[in-house]
């Protein structure tokens, strides 16, 4: 089996480019990734929901990661979204992701039929069989509405597959004891909670404000590796401006994708319903706050 790139420490969730017309927009993708691993990512998450994973199909996943694969070269890892509420669906997801290049899997729970706890580990161990790559469980309570329990959670860690928990659930505390506790690498889900995740002894982010200030957060996390923790909460409170401009008034895929084009990285902010573009007032703050961080000329 040929060696794959490990998970790293910065990962964006990547936003999907999409022309004015819905299609996809290759060549800003190709561009966006190579902008991202220039300024410090070491793992791209490719169709994940910020990459608007519910509204894009398999096929059109599968082109992605062949896209980002080409513009970044072998050995920065591809984390690629294989989530959904039907297991065979996800299932399949898993298994043509790897075939497309991907190096590792995100898996949420099962969201809106909400199983039982019971089902939502058959579910995970299902996928994680589908393929053989190693597999980020997803916990995001607010949007699936089922959370991983402590029970679920210590049973799926003794899978060989399953390596890390990318953690929403905004409980800090809890996902550094569940860390201690079942040995997975734990990524901070949630861009206002960077800092604290680091200063508890997360792995790295997994974040969608990392699209414009990726170097910012590398030298956040660097910062943080060296014990440096004063640095770090410095560069958090430097970047919140940001931070809220993407992830505080608007929906996060399409304040990023704004964002991007405005500093010129993707060629338009078009996205699928049932998002739909930010509003005038929403724009505004978001060009006020990459101004202030001198992301824009």
């Amino acid at each position: 089996m040929t060696t794959r790139p490990t998970l790293g420490a910065l990962a964006p969730a990547m936003v999907t480019p999409m022309s004015t017309d819905g299609t996809l927009d290759l060549d800003s993708t190709a561009r966006l990734a190579r902008h991202l691993v220039d300024g410090g990512c070491d793992t791209i998450l490719v169709s994940g929901t910020t990459g608007e994973s519910p509204t894009t199909h398999r096929p059109e996943k599968e082109i992605l990661i062949e896209t980002v694969r080409a513009a970044i070269g072998p050995d920065v890892c591809i984390l690629a979204g294989a989530g959904s509420n039907d297991t065979v669906h996800a299932q399949a997801m898993a298994a043509s992701a790897q075939e497309a290049g991907a190096d590792a899997l995100l898996v949420v729970s099962p969201y809106y039929n909400r199983p039982s706890q019971r089902g939502l580990v058959a579910h995970v161990k299902a996928v994680v069989e589908s393929s053989d790559l190693p597999v980020v469980l997803y916990d995001i309570p607010g949007r699936t509405g089922l959370a991983f329990s402590d029970e679920a959670l210590d049973e799926l860690a003794q899978l060989d597959q399953v390596v890390a928990v990318k953690d929403a659930t905004g409980d800090v505390v809890r996902g550094a004891a569940r860390a201690e506790r079942t040995g997975l690498d734990y990524y901070s889900g949630d861009d206002a909670l960077n800092y604290s995740w680091l200063a508890h002894g997360a792995q790295g982010l997994i974040s969608v404000v990392a699209h414009v200030i990726p170097g910012r957060y590398r030298d956040m996390i660097d910062a943080g590796e060296a014990g440096d923790y004063a640095r770090a909460r410095a560069i958090s409170t430097e970047v919140r401006p940001v931070v809220e401009a993407i992830m505080g008034g608007g929906q996060g895929a399409v304040m990023a994708k704004h964002a991007l084009a405005m500093m010129g990285i993707i060629a338009t902010p078009t996205v699928r319903l049932p998002l739909v573009e930010a509003t005038p007032q929403e724009l505004s703050a978001l060009e006020v706050a990459l101004t202030n961080a001198g992301l824009l000329g």
